[in-house]
């Protein structure tokens, strides 16, 4: 089986997952939402021994900066006194701080998401002041958005949750190299 048509398969699962709860009856109070909203943007792909990868684009980081260049010197006269001070003028230019590239990070598997590892990555979230939204278990935009956030500063820039930042997060068990130290 590809990992494509895995993909498209983990999103029927975890869509209907998300819009059904855990029991698989349907709850009409829930949302429609959709995992796309979630999972649209990085695709999920997976290895020969079954782990999950997503992949993602980290954009570039783009800084204006503005700086004092001389454009005339200062003119001594003999003496060493000031006859004509010096002019500068202002430029502006942009520079890249970071450039863009593709990144691939470990994931936990579209199955993985359940109604209640969602309630807990959202208090979690909320423990560390990343999402505001209610703990209702479900996988949608503003849980991604939360997941961005707190990924952002020390991991992938995605919506998709990377298995470093559920551990951080305690949501899986820790790496024995981890452990070890």
């Amino acid at each position: 089986m590809s990992a494509g048509h895995y993909y498209r398969i983990a999103l029927l699962s975890l869509g209907a997952l998300i819009s059904g709860g855990c029991d698989g009856t349907s709850n009409t109070s829930q949302p429609p939402d959709s995992a796309a909203a979630v999972f649209g943007l990085p695709a999920i792909e997976t290895d020969a021994q079954g782990r999950c990868f997503g992949r993602d684009i980290t954009p570039a980081v783009i800084e204006t900066v503005t700086a004092q260049e001389l454009d005339r010197p200062a003119v001594l006269d003999a003496a060493g006194t000031v006859t004509a001070p010096a002019a500068y003028r202002t430029v502006t230019r942009q520079q890249i701080v970071r450039d863009r590239s593709e990144v691939q990070f470990e994931t936990l598997c579209p199955p993985a998401f359940t109604h209640d590892l969602v309630a807990t990555l959202q208090r979690a979230l909320t423990a560390r002041g990343f999402y505001r939204g209610p703990i209702n278990g479900i996988l949608d935009a503003a849980t991604g958005r939360a997941v961005q956030d707190f990924q952002r500063s020390n991991g992938p820039d995605s919506p998709l949750l990377s298995i470093e930042a559920a551990r951080r997060l305690g949501l899986v068990a820790l790496a024995p190299e981890q452990l070890a130290g």
